[in-house]
């Protein structure tokens, strides 16, 4: 039963109205929280029909927590900026700061900063202008003071993007008087005791209505985690299109493979310590095939096999560096220089399903570490048709029929998609996937056929 003070002062309320109250109103006026007159509407409820109560729902907008230190603090990226000195700041320092990463990349998007990545101290971020403005800020203080109105769609949803403003949801109950009304409540009673059938009193008392459909209390059991049973249903999509599993089961690679093998060059930033970890024990790794290590060095450096590559002093130094991997793909440039060594060439089709892991910034959608799944088939003259049939094909499986290909930029693949799909629920265009042609780059130097081509894709499990 509710607090007896409460469910007696709201009863009050209600006799002195002829329409009814507002229970948000109530709780504000006596000064308690508003889940306490929903616990005495509830309460009233459960004694028969003294009360009628219909539920209501508004919706307004607020600061998160992260929104309100920004209001009070101000932005990630005018924190920023007004971290760094005239002379500039080492990134490396500039990292170490609770709002760095998130701060450094908004405030690169605004070209507030700039990097020097060739400054002889390592990479030093210095200003491009002399003062900014911090809008971000200035628009959660509307908020915070109830000025929303002011605020475009376009704005709030974008600061929704960001973490910093939700838009909650409120349910009341606007409660007016039931058939039953009584400022004076009589307490039902839940059970027959022997008691009351000696003394017969049970005819004087009134009994709560027993609910003969409530449901019983579950039994405690184990279940299959949802990315598990996810998993399974992906793996015996692929199993059924004649895939073989690739073996996944080093979470460590080396940066050869995950990037250089790929055609990636070394001053890619996606080889920056706020993308990847590195491990400092084993720092670097030492076996690599060297007839195709050196392949590499040169198409990365001087060109080859019609490219002009990029023209860089390629480091072994870097190729050697030890990772976390930060995509699958890396085990299938193993798989295929593995194929590339047999006698004759035979075509294959390839699947993984494994972590992967990134430096991301933690929040609700992003972990640094996810589920990749990826799909790759070699054979002589693929084509970007041939790409587009299988993903029509393995997404028609998982009952996804309408997809949209755009084009897009990979390192490593060349044309390359990405592929997006109708959600029926809201009603947009949402990216499931991306995929492309291996290029030619990372495929001959293996030692491939030249009239062979690589088709690949890749989704996140998670999503």
């Amino acid at each position: 039963m509710a607090d007896a003070g409460v469910v007696e002062t709201l009863l009050r309320r209600i006799e002195k109205v002829d329409d009814g109250v507002d229970s948000l109103e109530v709780a504000n006026s006596l000064g308690v929280d508003h889940q306490v007159i929903v616990g005495a509407v509830k309460s009233l409820q459960s004694v028969g029909d003294v009360i009628s109560a219909e539920l209501r729902s508004s919706k307004h907008w607020e600061l998160t927590e992260e929104g309100m230190e920004i209001a009070e603090n101000g932005s990630h990226e005018a924190r920023v900026f007004s971290s760094i000195p005239l002379e500039g700041l080492a990134q490396s320092e500039l990292m170490k700061l609770s709002f760095g990463k998130i701060g450094f990349s908004k405030a690169m998007s605004s070209k507030w900063i700039r990097v020097d990545k060739t400054h002889e101290g390592g990479p030093r971020i210095f200003r491009t202008v002399e003062s900014i403005e911090d809008q971000v800020r200035e628009k959660l203080l509307l908020v915070q003071k109830g000025n929303t109105s002011q605020l475009e769609e376009k704005e709030k949803n974008e600061l929704k993007k960001r973490k910093l403003l939700s838009e909650v949801t409120v349910k009341t109950y606007w409660i007016t008087k039931g058939n039953s009304f009584s400022t004076t409540i009589t307490k039902q009673e839940t059970e027959l005791t022997p008691e009351m059938i000696a003394t017969g009193n049970w005819k004087e008392k009134k009994f709560k209505p027993y609910n003969f459909e409530a449901m019983g209390v579950a039994p405690d059991s184990g279940h299959l985690h949802p990315l598990m049973k996810v998993r399974t249903q992906f793996r015996q999509i692929f199993l059924e299109m004649g895939f073989t599993e690739m073996p996944t089961n080093n979470f460590i690679e080396s940066s050869f493979w995950n990037f250089d093998s790929l055609f990636q060059p070394q001053q890619h930033p996606a080889r920056d310590q706020h993308d990847t970890f590195f491990l400092s024990d084993p720092a670097l790794a030492h076996e690599f095939p060297q007839d195709y290590l050196e392949r590499v060095k040169k198409v990365h450096s001087e060109g080859g096999f019609g490219s002009q590559g990029y023209k860089y002093d390629w480091k072994i130094e870097e190729a050697q560096k030890n990772i976390l991997r930060t995509h699958t793909t890396a085990v299938s440039a193993r798989m295929l220089y593995k194929l590339a060594q047999q006698e004759k060439f035979t075509p294959v089709k390839y699947f993984s399903i494994d972590r992967v892991f990134r430096n991301e910034t933690l929040d609700a959608t992003h972990l640094a570490e996810f589920h990749q799944i990826e799909g790759v088939v070699a054979d002589y003259g693929l084509t970007l048709g041939d790409l587009m049939g299988i993903l029509h094909q393995f997404f028609t499986k998982l009952g996804i029929t309408k997809l949209r290909f755009k084009p897009a930029y990979n390192p490593y693949t060349e044309p390359s998609m990405e592929v997006f799909s109708y959600h029926e629920g809201l009603k947009k265009w949402v990216e499931v996937g991306n995929s492309g042609v291996f290029r030619p780059e990372m495929l001959l130097p293996m030692g491939l056929p030249e009239d062979v081509s690589v088709i690949a894709w890749g989704l996140s499990l998670e999503r």
